[in-house]
C-alpha cells in the first residue's frame, strides 16, 4: 500500500512542477496557485502529498505526536489527536451523557446506536468549532475520537469490559459499525464529520494490573480469527474506520504496537488498511521502560520498530521523538517516516481541520448545540431501551399506580456519578434512581435509606436492624446496588476486597449488599433489585429470593427516569444481556488465560444464571415455524428465511428476535453463534413475519490447514427465538453443498 502512495506522490511532484512552470508564463495566474495543499479543489491525497514534500524532517516527526504543534511557516495549526467519545463527548465539560456502551449493547438496536453517535459527533464538532473560534484547539475538543472499544468482553472480571459491546463477535461488529457510521458521517463525502478509532487491536481484555507487560501467548489461531479479530475486520474492511489503536500488551511475545503479525501481516497487508494507526497512550514507552515489556534496549529502537511495523502516531510522545536518531543509526529511512506522515496529513485534510474549517458542512454548529433538549431526550430513550428485566416473579412489576409507600434502599440509589460510568462528560443535570422514583410516584411516601456502602462498611456504621425497622411498613422495597465505576474501570488505584486495580478478583455481588438484602427480605415485603454495573455479577441469592431484578447497567444522565418508567410500567423493557451471567467465580477459567474454552455463551458448558440474550417483557411473544424455501444451499450463497412472531399478551412491547447458527460437523467449534438479530415493536396481539438473510460469512470457520476462514460443507442448525437459551429456541436444519 505504501508503494502505491509513493507512486502517487511522484506523479504529483511532476504535476506541481508543470503547474509552476505554466504559472510563471502567466497561464495559470499567480504563483500561489501552485500550493496544492492550500487548494480545496484537490483531493485529500493530493494535498497531503504536496504538503509532505514541503516539511523538514524535524517538522515531520513533530506531527507524529498526539499533541502535534503548529508549523507557522506553512500555516499548519496545532492539533491534539487525543479525544474521547465513548458514550458522549468526554472530559471536555458539559455534554450529553448517554448510557455506558455495555448498556447500549443491551439495546440490541444498532439504528438507535447510530442515532446516538450521530448526536455525539454533532456535539464534538460544536466543541471543536468553539475552540477554533476562540483561537485554541484544546485536548478533548478535536475531531479524532478514540472510540469504539470493540475488544471482546471474554471475562467478567475485566474492569474495562463496561466500555465494550459485550462478549459476542457479531453483536460487537454490528454495534461497532453503527458507532463508526454515526461518528464519521456518510462515506464518500468531501469531508468526514469525525474520525472513529477501533481499539485496542487486537487480543486485549485484561488484566489491568499487568497490562504494560502482559504477554497474551499460545493463542489458538482459531480463537484469534473467530473471536478476537472479526469486529476489527468488519470495521476496517466494511465500515471504513479511519483509525485503529494498538494495545498495551504483547501478543505472542511482541508488543502489539510493533507486532508484525497484527499490524503488518493482518491489518496492513491482508486487510489492506492504509489509514492511521495510533499507539495506546504510553504503549511504545512500555517497550523499553522498566515497568514494561523490556523487549527493546532504548527509545530509538522502540520507535523505529513501531514505525516499521505500521504505527503512525504516538500518544504520549516519547519514542518517536528519537526517530531522527534512529535514522542516523541506520534503523529507518526518511521514506519510512514519510509513509506515516502522509497518512496523518491526509486524515487532517479529510476532516478539513488544516485549512478548511469554514468549508465543512458542520462549521456553523454553535456551542449551544451541546446537551440540547433533543439530545437529552435520546439519552433517555437509550436508557429505556437498555433496561433489562432479568426476573419478575408473579408479575410483581409493574407496580400499581395506587401504591402508598415505597422504600428505596442501597448504595447506588442516590449516586449520580455512578450513572455516568467512565470516559464521561458532565451532564447539565442527572436524574438519579431515587429522583426518578420520587418524580414518578408523587403521591406515594418515599422512604430512603442508603443502608450500606458499595463494598464494605469500613469506617462507617450502618445498624441493619434499624434500617429494617424503618422500611418494614413499605408496600415494596427497591434495593439499588451492584457495582460502580469507583471500583471497576481502567487501571485504577483502589483498595477494596474483591477488586484489583479496576478488575475484580471475584464476580459475586459484594457480601455487604447481600447481607442487607437478606435482612430486608425478612420484612415479608416484595423485594425488587435494581442492579447497576458494567459487567456480569454473580447473584445466586438474589436470583432465588428477589421478586424482581432489573439490570440497569450505568444508564447515563436520564437513567433514573428510565428505571422509574420501567418499574411503573410506563415503558415495557426489552433489553437483552450482551454478556453471560455466571453463577459463581468458580465457573470461570484463569483470568489470564486467553483461550475461549468454557468462556462466553459460545463455549460455556455449564449452566448460566442468566444466558446471553436473556431479557423479559411485560408481555409475551410466540414464535411460529419458519418455512424455508431453500433448505439446501451452495457454499457462498446467501440464505434467506422468514420467522413469524406474535405478541400474545395484552400490552405493546418490543421483542428482540435472535438467530444463531450451529455447525453440526464441527465438534471443536462454538456451541452456537449469533448471526442475526432484529428489535421490533409489536402492538398487543400483533403478528409479524420477520425476514432474515444470512451472508456466507455466517457459516465461515477457521481452516488450520489453509489458515483461512472458509465455509465447511455439511449440516447446520438454525436456531431462533428471544434468547440464547437452547430450551427456549426453535430450530430447523440447513445443508450446505
Amino acid at each position: 500500500m505504501e508503494n502505491r502512495n509513493f507512486v502517487t506522490m511522484k506523479k504529483l511532484n511532476i504535476r506541481t512542477l508543470v503547474t509552476g512552470i505554466l504559472s510563471l508564463v502567466g497561464c495559470l495566474g499567480t504563483f500561489a496557485q501552485t500550493e496544492i495543499y492550500k487548494d480545496p479543489s484537490y483531493t485529500a491525497d493530493e494535498r497531503a502529498a504536496d504538503l509532505l514534500k514541503r516539511l523538514t524532517l524535524e517538522e515531520k516527526v513533530s506531527l507524529m505526536r498526539h499533541d502535534s504543534p503548529a508549523i507557522p511557516r506553512l500555516g499548519i495549526p496545532e492539533y491534539n489527536w487525543w479525544n474521547e467519545d465513548l458514550h458522549g463527548v468526554a472530559r471536555a465539560g458539559v455534554a450529553t451523557v448517554f448510557p455506558q456502551t455495555i448498556g447500549m449493547a443491551a439495546t440490541f438496536d444498532p439504528e438507535a446506536v447510530y442515532t446516538t453517535f450521530d448526536i455525539v459527533s454533532t456535539e464534538q464538532r460544536a466543541k471543536y468549532n468553539e475552540g477554533v473560534k476562540n483561537g485554541n484547539r484544546p485536548q478533548y475538543s478535536g475531531l479524532t475520537v478514540w472510540t469504539p472499544n470493540i475488544n471482546i468482553f471474554r471475562d467478567p472480571r475485566w474492569g474495562r469490559g463496561m466500555e465494550t459491546y459485550g462478549e459476542d463477535p457479531y453483536l460487537t461488529s454490528v454495534m461497532g459499525t453503527a458507532v463508526v457510521r454515526g461518528l464519521q458521517g456518510e462515506p464518500n463525502q468531501k469531508y468526514d464529520k469525525l474520525h472513529a478509532c477501533a481499539k485496542h487491536f487486537a487480543v486485549h481484555s485484561g488484566p489491568e494490573w499487568n497490562r504494560h507487560k502482559y504477554n497474551a501467548e499460545n493463542i489458538d489461531k482459531r480463537d484469534l480469527r473467530e473471536t478476537y479479530l472479526p469486529a476489527f475486520k468488519t470495521l476496517v474492511c466494511d465500515a471504513g474506520v479511519k483509525e485503529v489503536m494498538c494495545a498495551y500488551n504483547q501478543f505472542e511475545g511482541e508488543p502489539c504496537c510493533a507486532n508484525k503479525t497484527l499490524l503488518r501481516h493482518i491489518l496492513r497487508d491482508e486487510w489492506g488498511y492504509d489509514n492511521v494507526v495510533v499507539s495506546d497512550c504510553g504503549a511504545i514507552s512500555d517497550f523499553f521502560r522498566e515497568w514494561g515489556h523490556l523487549t527493546y534496549p532504548d527509545a530509538k529502537s522502540s520507535g523505529a520498530d513501531a514505525l516499521l511495523s505500521g504505527t503512525d502516531l504516538e500518544c504520549m510522545y516519547d519514542a518517536f521523538r528519537r526517530l531522527p536518531e534512529a535514522m542516523e543509526a541506520g534503523l529507518i529511512k526518511e521514506e519510512d517516516i514519510d509513509v506515516s506522515v502522509y497518512r496523518l496529513l491526509r486524515a487532517r485534510f479529510q476532516l478539513g481541520n488544516l485549512f478548511d474549517d469554514e468549508l465543512t458542512p458542520w462549521a456553523s454548529l454553535p456551542i449551544d448545540t451541546i446537551a440540547a433538549i433533543p439530545h437529552r431526550a435520546q439519552a433517555l430513550e437509550m436508557a429505556r431501551k437498555s433496561m433489562t428485566l432479568l426476573k419478575n416473579s408473579n408479575n410483581i412489576l409493574p407496580l400499581n399506580n395506587e401504591i402508598r409507600k415505597i422504600a428505596v434502599v442501597g448504595p447506588n440509589a442516590n449516586d449520580s456519578v455512578m450513572m455516568w460510568a467512565n470516559y464521561n462528560g458532565e451532564p447539565k443535570s442527572t436524574v438519579t434512581i431515587l429522583d426518578g422514583i420520587r418524580n414518578r410516584f408523587p403521591k406515594a411516601e418515599i422512604i430512603y435509606e442508603k443502608g450500606c456502602n458499595l463494598v464494605d462498611n469500613k469506617n462507617e456504621e450502618y445498624n441493619i436492624p434499624e434500617i429494617v425497622k424503618n422500611v418494614k411498613d413499605a408496600d415494596v422495597i427497591l434495593f439499588v446496588g451492584g457495582l460502580s465505576p469507583a471500583v471497576e474501570g481502567e487501571e485504577m488505584d483502589v483498595d477494596y476486597p474483591g477488586f484489583n486495580r479496576g478488575d475484580r478478583t471475584v464476580i459475586e455481588l459484594p457480601a455487604v449488599q447481600t447481607e442487607l438484602m437478606r435482612a430486608l427480605k425478612t420484612t415479608g415485603k416484595p423485594l425488587v433489585f435494581v442492579m447497576c454495573a458494567g459487567s456480569a455479577v454473580a447473584i445466586p441469592w438474589q436470583h432465588d429470593q428477589c421478586d424482581a431484578i432489573i439490570d440497569a447497567f450505568y444508564p447515563g444522565e436520564q437513567g433514573g427516569t428510565a428505571v422509574a418508567e420501567v418499574i411503573a410500567g410506563d415503558y415495557n423493557p426489552a433489553g437483552r444481556l450482551p454478556v453471560t451471567f455466571y453463577a459463581s467465580t468458580n465457573d470461570l477459567p484463569d483470568f489470564e488465560d486467553y483461550s475461549m474454552n468454557n468462556r462466553t455463551y459460545r463455549f460455556f458448558t455449564g449452566t448460566p444464571l442468566y444466558p446471553f440474550g436473556h431479557g423479559l417483557s411485560y408481555t409475551t411473544f410466540d414464535y411460529g415455524s419458519t418455512e424455508s424455501a431453500t433448505p439446501v444451499i451452495n457454499a457462498g450463497d446467501r440464505f434467506t428465511f422468514s420467522i413469524p412472531v406474535k405478541n400474545t399478551g395484552d400490552r405493546e412491547g418490543d421483542e428482540v428476535t435472535q438467530v444463531y447458527v450451529r455447525n453440526l460437523q464441527d465438534p471443536k467449534g462454538p456451541l452456537k453463534s449469533l448471526k442475526a438479530f432484529r428489535r421490533m415493536n409489536f402492538k398487543a396481539g400483533e403478528e409479524k413475519v420477520i425476514d432474515f438473510t444470512l451472508t456466507p460469512q455466517a457459516f465461515e470457520i477457521y481452516n488450520p490447514t489453509t489458515e483461512n476462514m472458509e465455509i465447511l460443507k455439511g449440516n447446520y442448525e438454525i436456531l431462533y427465538g428471544g434468547t440464547s437459551d437452547d430450551a427456549l429456541l426453535h430450530s430447523f436444519p440447513l445443508t450446505i453443498n
